[in-house]
């Protein structure tokens, strides 16, 4: 077994920068730990409407709903060259899962570091990670833990894969 990225969705707080860095080699500032949160987002906490008004809304054409492959389910992925970041996406998503602040403009990229650690070391975003929401460890899906991606988990809180993420209304009305 190998060690997995593992990302704590009731920690992670994605309405404030999170000042984490990445060590991508093929751009210095690349924010890969960005990516890896849409790639969640897509996964397990967009609805996965049937009519997709998100998709529909989308001027570019820069959202389309791809098959996961494991079921009937399809999540979105977003095309970086088209996507434009006007957030008409965010207005037409009828749950309010995606919001305008989280889709950046620019690409990033995340490796998980493959090949580029040393024996127990941890990538560079888990070490700067302040608020404890990554992790590199050995782990396998099960339990409260979702696998997103090859080497990602994401430790889901309650049962619940997008509570964590809304707003918290109090704090909206403020």
């Amino acid at each position: 077994m190998s060690a997995k990225l593992i990302i704590d969705l009731a920690k992670v707080k994605p309405q404030r920068p999170s000042g984490i860095k990445c060590s991508y080699k093929h751009h210095p500032d690349n924010k890969g730990f960005d990516a890896v949160l849409e790639m969640v987002r897509f996964s397990l906490i967009c609805r996965r409407c049937e009519s997709a008004p998100c998709v529909t809304a989308c001027p570019r054409g820069a959202l389309e709903k791809v098959p996961t492959g494991t079921n009937d389910d399809s999540v979105l992925r977003r095309a970086n060259m088209l996507c434009t970041g006007c957030g008409t996406c965010a207005l037409a998503c009828p749950f309010g899962t995606v919001y305008d602040d989280l889709m950046p403009f620019s690409s990033s990229v995340c490796d998980v570091c493959k090949g580029r650690l040393e024996p127990a070391e941890k990538p560079l975003c888990v070490r700067t990670c302040e608020d404890g929401s990554i992790d590199y460890a050995e782990a396998t899906p099960g339990g409260d833990l979702v696998e997103v991606a090859e080497d990602i988990l994401v430790r889901v809180a309650e049962g619940s894969t997008w509570r964590p993420f809304l707003k918290n209304r109090q704090e909206a009305r403020k």
